[in-house]
């Protein structure tokens, strides 16, 4: 499963489809399991804590892209490390029925890159972001952004450029799903051998099939490739580790110093610096106490790049401006899970000033699917607060999330809450 789709679905399982051997991080657990085939698909189930083998995929991919949708099924594009190259269409697998369809409509050629490998890079790591109606918003990496349906044989339709350029191996982060934004950072023209680039572009989506607004906002402090981007409870989003030029198993080049990005000024902060490089197979992924895990990078057998090993970052948040630690509030109680456009009501041990929930991580490759932020507006009655949860699955997407709340901006530890597929 090594160079593999990969995604949570509904129910929080870990779905990885593709070639080889895998390092899958979701949360608290890091796994790895084998294979050889990439066609195939394994689940991992956090309750029963083993891997099942499920069905083949139609198409066999490596460094394919793949997302869950807001009807509980997965879609893929993309891939073309693994199996022949080109015609890495889309296809959909649905979880309840263990089968995987062909979507004709969602064909892979106008999200390709202009990649000086061709195909065989031009159609990895898509920036996929699942939205309303069972479709699928793409941001990147190419210039060209596109729209998937998949009702019936599907469909794609052209969502706009980006005004930079293609962005391999950069990253993409739904940052405030509500309002449709989508902060699109780094990567270089091709796969290796390229410089990075600090781009930076705030994508905003609406409507499902219409054309994608771009903003070009002041670039980040560094050019990166194969860096991490997280997103906070505060809708801030921490960006670590890439070089500013792509060499995969390699740390010449290294971007040592983090920065974290502002969603309201929009300006890029640097951060304490890093001991150690995160970048080709490195991954970022929120913790539930709202610290920052950072880790891994090389597996390349032998070479001197391997870290296998991983580093906490503890944003400012925790803080208080003398340095101590800062007192977080506490979630006294919330429901364990709540459906789609229902009331949330927690309690909490002090008052609070904001709340929000990020759906879990499942990162590879620069890419997750599966992290985004849902911000909630709060009704308190002293320290109870009653929130309406979007209507929409296609922001409100069915799976596992994050409650955090927030006093002064500082965050509690996270609450976790599923939302079933309606």
């Amino acid at each position: 499963m090594f160079c593999e789709g990969l995604s949570l679905d509904a129910k929080g399982r870990v779905v990885a489809t593709g070639q080889c051997n895998i390092w899958a991080y979701t949360y608290l657990t890091l796994t790895m399991a084998g294979g050889n085939d990439a066609a195939k698909t394994s689940i991992y189930d956090p309750e029963m804590s083993s891997w099942t083998a499920e069905g083949h995929m139609k198409i066999p991919r490596g460094y394919q892209s793949m997302v869950t949708l807001s009807n509980g099924n997965l879609f893929t594009i993309g891939g073309s490390w693994s199996g022949n190259e080109g015609g890495k269409n889309g296809e959909i697998y649905n979880p309840s029925t263990n089968n995987w369809t062909l979507v004709p409509g969602a064909p892979v050629a106008p999200m390709l890159t202009n990649d000086a490998q061709l195909v065989y890079r031009a159609d990895n790591h898509g920036m996929l972001f699942a939205w309303k109606g069972a479709t699928i918003f793409q941001a990147g990496p190419s210039k060209a952004m596109n729209w998937y349906g998949t009702n019936g044989t599907g469909s794609q339709v052209a969502a706009g450029d980006r005004a930079d350029g293609d962005a391999m191996c950069g990253n993409a982060v739904m940052y405030d799903a509500t309002a449709g934004k989508i902060l699109v950072v780094g990567g270089a023209i091709d796969y290796q051998g390229a410089n990075a680039t600090a781009n930076a572009n705030i994508i905003t989506i609406g409507t499902a099939m219409s054309a994608a607004t771009v903003q070009t906002i002041s670039p980040m402090s560094y050019p990166r490739i194969f860096a991490n981007a997280v997103v906070l409870p505060t809708g801030a989003i921490f960006i670590s580790g890439g070089q500013e030029y792509g060499i995969p198993f390699s740390d010449n080049g290294s971007q040592l110093q983090p920065e974290m990005w502002d969603p309201v000024s929009t300006n890029f902060t640097k951060l304490a610096p890093q001991a150690i490089p995160r970048n080709y197979h490195s991954i970022g992924i929120l913790l539930p106490d709202a610290t920052i895990l950072s880790a891994g990078g090389g597996l390349c057998g032998a070479c001197a790049t391997n870290h296998y090993d991983g580093q906490i970052y503890s944003p400012s948040y925790l803080f208080n401006p003398n340095g101590s630690r800062a007192i977080r509030p506490v979630i006294e109680s919330a429901p364990s899970q709540v459906g789609v456009g229902g009331i949330l009501t927690a309690t909490t041990d002090s008052p609070v000033t904001a709340w929000a929930m990020l759906r879990l991580g499942a990162t590879t490759h620069t890419v997750n699917t599966d992290q985004r932020r849902i911000p909630l507006n709060a009704t308190a009655n002293g320290t109870t607060y009653t929130m309406t949860l979007p209507l929409d699955p296609g922001v409100l997407v069915p799976g596992y999330y994050y409650l955090f709340a927030m006093g002064a901006g500082v965050p509690s530890l996270a609450r976790f809450v599923s939302v079933p597929v309606p």
